[in-house]
């Protein structure tokens, strides 16, 4: 996305983060309640699935103090595109390492919820 945007890849990722982890939460939860954790949530008490839901909103914050937009709509990504961005994301390399296999559909389900 970046380079067809000519945006940081950074940014983007940035971006996409809180989205993609959302759907990956469901791979590994304790992993994510680990990251609240190392990011100064308090967990004690919570469920699982509360405490992994900490970890998204503490990303999101983050990704607030830093000036991160909030969306790929500011960065100039058009929604009319996502089609063409699910296809290319679905071919890149990394996808093999994500923690959650995705489909196409889902991807471009993860970039709506995006823009």
């Amino acid at each position: 996305m970046g380079a067809t945007y000519h945006l940081p890849h950074g940014i983007c990722n940035a971006v996409l983060l809180p989205h993609v982890q959302r759907f990956n939460l469901t791979a590994n939860p304790e992993k994510f309640v680990d990251i609240a954790q190392a990011m100064g949530k308090e967990v004690h008490g919570l469920t699982t699935e509360e405490a992994s839901q900490l970890a998204i909103e503490a990303m999101n914050e983050l990704a607030r103090k830093v000036n991160i937009p909030a969306t790929l709509a500011e960065l100039g990504v058009n929604q009319g595109d996502i089609d063409k961005l699910s296809e290319s994301t679905l071919n890149d390399v990394c996808c093999l390492t994500n923690p959650r296999q995705a489909t196409k559909q889902e991807i471009a389900e993860i970039f709506q919820a995006a823009w």
